[in-house]
């Protein structure tokens, strides 16, 4: 069967993005800020990259801010802000390679609240796979990494990274309600968020004192936030779901990668395997792999 241009395109777009989404975790450690400046200056440098991506899009028309637009985008921000507070908080805590894994359970997060908030029905086999999820979770928690930057922190940052992933499926399940609103705009609603939301709290004692780290901030916002999102979306729009979900999966092999040659991350085994099962559950999960065959009812 013949590859479209659009699915090619899409499928280069959808590996950019999770390649630039890889590198995060490297540009929020080496930037050495507080999450919550980190996640301030992402949304601010972010923000203005999607205005403006947003305005050469013809996006800014009056009848796509409606107040029940403006009111969920703003709630899903929150939580997705939240989520960006926390996960960067757990870098430093339990290394960029544990606290990517971790979150890498958001399907199962969006599963349950699918399942409590739409009544959805879930399988044999999803329960199946966050059975090998939950293994390996145990697994990833049994052993501190060898390094980290603040040592004895270790599972707090693994559950830092754990309420993170809850806060990414509570925003996905607000985007449901927001189907007519265009993704890029609703990108630009939580970046407009997470600037309101943080300013009070920003250390302007304890801002970046080098051209790096502020580059670093600034690529963080411009490239990690606002052209990966463009990207993210243009791929989305093209791309069948299940490609969408396997092409997803080169964004914790990224992270887990980029932390051992940035930083000399080394895990156990022990919590390689752990690692190993949490993909591969997420996995599961997103490409709608059956661990336990659907039960077939012979009528007599």
């Amino acid at each position: 069967m013949a590859v479209s241009n659009d699915v090619r395109r899409g499928a280069l777009e959808m590996t950019m993005a999770m390649l630039i989404s890889g590198t995060v975790g490297w540009l929020v450690v080496s930037s050495q800020q507080s999450s919550q400046n980190v996640v301030f200056f992402r949304c601010l440098f972010g923000g203005a990259t999607l205005a403006l991506a947003c305005a050469a899009l013809g996006l800014f028309r009056r009848k796509l801010f409606t107040w029940r637009m403006l009111a969920l985008a703003t709630l899903g921000g929150v939580a997705i802000v939240i989520n960006w507070v926390l996960l960067f908080a757990a870098y430093s805590r339990a290394s960029i390679s544990m606290a990517t894994t971790v979150y890498s359970t958001q399907p199962f997060m969006l599963i349950a609240l699918g399942a409590f908030v739409f009544r959805e029905r879930v399988t044999a086999s999803t329960i199946a796979w966050l059975a090998i999820a939950f293994a390996g979770l145990v697994l990833v928690v049994k052993v501190e990494p060898a390094v980290l930057a603040v040592p004895g922190q270790y599972l707090q940052g693994v559950a830092l990274a754990a309420g993170a992933a809850f806060l990414w499926a509570v925003s996905s399940i607000i985007t449901k309600y927001l189907k007519s609103t265009p993704p890029h705009l609703i990108a630009l609603m939580t970046a407009a968020t997470g600037v309101v939301m943080l300013a009070p709290f920003v250390r302007f004692d304890a801002l970046p004192t080098s051209a790096v780290h502020w580059l670093q901030l600034a690529t963080l916002g411009v490239v990690n936030t606002g052209v990966m999102y463009v990207l993210l979306y243009g791929a989305i729009q093209k791309l069948p779901t299940a490609m969408t979900g396997a092409l997803s999966f080169i964004y914790p092999v990224v992270a887990i990668v980029v932390d051992r040659f940035a930083f000399g991350q080394k895990l156990a085994w022990v919590q390689v395997l752990g690692a190993v099962l949490i993909l591969l559950a997420a996995a599961g999960v997103n490409l709608g792999w059956r661990i336990v065959p659907i039960r077939r009812y012979s009528s007599t």
